[in-house]
């Protein structure tokens, strides 16, 4: 049987990306961010649904993303679901769903000026090198990373919920 793990997400961070030092010296960043969806009901009345979803990532990115990024940015990020497991201090089980992120792009906010295209810089490229976010690199569709095209929700340093 085959299987297949792949998330990508497009939002903004909630909190500073907190970062530790584990076994050989190797960094892991932990944030979190939020999605949103607006929708509209039956009944013509606009709604909005956020979502928070943890994530972790290891490595040379993990030291780009603390370095760059801070609450309320908006992070495009591709990784894949793990789910982690534990007893608690009273001895429950406890689980908790996150995102490893694998990748990463700057994605340009409001506050940044210029518009520009949904793109940035990529985490990609020459090996674990990389650089500060420098404007559109990443397309030049005409279209600032506020709004939306097809099936994409735009999402704003304002649709973050504090």
């Amino acid at each position: 049987m085959a299987s297949y793990n792949k998330v990508i997400l497009m939002g903004n961070l909630t909190r500073d990306v907190q970062t530790k030092q584990v076994a050989g010296n190797q960094t892991v960043a932990e944030l979190a961010i939020a999605v949103n969806r607006k929708y509209r009901t039956k009944e013509g009345e606009d709604r909005e649904e956020v979502t928070f979803i943890d994530c972790e990532c290891w490595g040379p990115r993990a030291e780009v993303i603390a370095k760059y990024f801070s609450k309320g940015k908006p992070i495009f990020l591709e990784g894949r679901l793990k789910l982690d497991s534990w007893e608690d201090k009273d001895g429950q089980k406890r689980s908790k769903m996150r995102v490893v992120i694998e990748d990463f792009q700057f994605v340009e906010s409001r506050s940044g000026g210029g518009g520009g295209g949904g793109g940035g810089e990529s985490s990609r490229g020459g090996g674990d090198e990389y650089s500060a976010p420098r404007g559109n690199r990443g397309g030049s569709s005409g279209q600032s990373s506020g709004q939306s095209g097809g099936g994409h929700a735009g999402i704003q340093e304002d649709d973050i919920p504090f």
